[in-house]
C-alpha cells in the first residue's frame, strides 16, 4: 500500500464533531442559474450527507446536475438557497476569500479537463498548489512534489510542460496536485474518463488507497461498473437526488422513475421487536429496508412461529401481496436487537411502476416464486 505522510486534518474538526455528525452535508439546496427565459433551476431540494472515510460515487446524465453538486460541496458555486456544511464549517456562509483559503487546505479537486497551467512544468504546477495552501513546510515541498508525481507514474516527466503529456498523463498530474496539501477530502469530476482502462484501474486503486489511510473521495462518473466499487452511489436526475434505497432496490427502473418513486417513498420508523406486517392481514403497499434488519416470519398451526429470512439495507419485502393482492403470506418484524427504518410505497405508485417495466416486474415475480417456495417447504406444502 502507498503511504502518504498525513500533515493535519480539518482546520475547524474535532474527533466528537466527526463522529456525531456527518463529514459533508448539504441541506435543502437550491440552485438555479439565470438566464434570459428566467431562472434556470439545476439542484432543487438536496438533502445529502456523506460520513468521513467513504468512497462516493455521483452518477447521472449529462444535464442532471452532477457537476454543480459538486461546485457546492467545493464552494465553488453558492447555492441559491439551502445549506452546505463541512465538517462544521458552513460553506454558504464564508466570503470569497475565505472560501479560496479554506478549499485551498482543506479539499482536493480533479477537474474534469484538468486545468494545469500551460507555462509551469508539472512539478511547478503542484510546487504552485502547495505555495497557495501554505499548509506544506517550505523545506519539504519539492521532495512531497516528487513523491506525488512517482505515486501516479510520472516521476521522470517531472520537468515537461503539460502539454508534452498525453491527456490521461495530464490527468494523472491533476490527481498529484489534487493531493498537493494531503486534503482530507479529495473531489474528482470524471477522473478516469480520459484514461485508458489500465490507467483507469491503478487511478481506481489509488483512490482505494487514500480512503484507506481515512480520506474522504468523492467522485462523479459515468462509469456505472466503476460505481458499484465505491461504497455508496449517489444517483442524481432533473437536479434531484434519487433515494439510494430505493434504487439499490429495483435497479432495472430508469432514473427518472426511481426519482417518481423516491418521491413518494415515505420513511416510518419501528423499534426493536416491532411487528411491521401481520401474517393473514390484508395489504398491498411494498417495502424497502434502510436500516436495521427485519425478519420473515412464518406463523405454523401446530408448531412454534418461525423465522425463514433476514433482510438488510436495499432489500424489500410485500412483493408478493402487490403482485397477487393476497392476504400477507408472512409476518415481518424488526429485529429484536436494534431499531428499523424502512420506506414504504402504497400500490399506486408500484403498480404504475410496473406497468411501465417489465424488467422490475419480472424480477420481483421471480423473487415472490422463490420466497412462496420456501415457504411452502417450511409449512411442509
Amino acid at each position: 500500500m502507498i503511504t502518504l505522510p498525513f500533515f493535519s486534518i480539518f482546520e475547524t474538526s474535532t474527533d466528537e464533531a466527526l463522529e456525531e455528525h456527518p463529514l459533508i452535508e448539504l441541506r435543502g439546496v437550491d440552485k438555479a442559474y439565470q438566464t434570459a427565459a428566467g431562472d434556470y433551476p439545476v439542484l432543487k431540494g438536496v438533502d445529502l450527507s456523506f460520513q468521513a472515510g467513504e468512497f462516493i460515487s455521483i452518477i447521472g446524465k449529462s444535464g442532471s446536475g452532477k457537476t454543480t453538486l459538486l461546485n457546492m460541496i467545493t464552494g465553488i458555486d453558492r447555492p441559491t438557497s439551502g445549506e452546505v456544511w463541512v465538517n462544521g464549517t458552513p460553506l454558504h456562509k464564508m466570503s470569497e476569500s475565505q472560501m479560496a483559503r479554506w478549499r485551498g487546505r482543506n479539499m482536493g479537486i480533479v477537474f474534469q479537463f484538468f486545468q494545469l497551467l500551460p507555462t509551469l512544468s508539472i512539478l511547478e504546477n503542484i510546487l504552485l498548489a502547495m505555495d497557495f495552501g501554505g499548509k506544506i513546510p517550505s523545506s519539504e515541498r519539492k521532495e512531497r512534489a516528487i513523491h506525488l508525481l512517482d505515486l501516479v507514474g510520472l516521476a521522470d516527466h517531472a520537468y515537461k510542460l503539460p502539454l508534452a503529456l498525453s491527456g490521461g498523463q495530464q490527468q494523472r498530474v491533476a490527481i498529484a496536485r489534487a493531493l498537493a496539501n494531503d486534503p482530507p477530502v479529495v473531489i474528482a469530476d470524471e477522473p478516469t474518463g480520459n484514461l485508458d482502462s489500465k490507467t483507469a484501474e491503478s487511478v481506481f486503486e489509488l483512490f482505494n488507497e487514500l480512503v484507506a489511510q481515512g480520506k474522504t473521495i468523492i467522485i462523479v462518473t459515468h462509469d456505472s461498473a466503476l460505481a458499484k466499487r465505491t461504497h455508496r452511489t449517489a444517483l442524481i436526475a432533473d437536479g434531484e437526488i434519487v433515494n439510494e434505497y430505493v434504487a439499490r432496490a429495483l435497479p432495472s427502473l430508469t432514473p427518472a422513475q426511481l426519482l417518481r418513486a423516491s418521491r413518494k417513498a415515505h420513511l416510518e420508523q419501528h423499534e426493536p421487536g416491532t411487528i411491521i406486517v401481520q401474517q393473514d392481514a390484508m395489504g398491498n403497499d411494498f417495502y424497502i429496508v434502510a436500516s436495521g434488519t427485519v425478519e420473515i416470519i412464518l406463523q405454523r398451526a401446530k408448531s412454534s412461529d418461525v423465522v425463514v429470512g433476514q433482510l438488510k439495507p436495499g432489500q424489500y419485502f410485500g412483493e408478493m401481496q402487490l403482485l397477487h393482492g393476497k392476504r400477507r403470506s408472512a409476518s415481518v418484524r424488526a429485529s429484536e436487537m436494534t431499531p428499523v427504518e424502512v420506506y414504504k410505497l402504497d400500490y399506486q405508485t408500484m403498480n404504475a411502476l410496473l406497468e411501465e417495466s417489465n424488467a422490475t416486474r419480472e424480477v420481483l415475480e421471480r423473487v415472490a416464486d422463490e420466497r412462496r417456495a420456501q415457504n411452502r417447504a417450511v409449512l411442509g406444502d
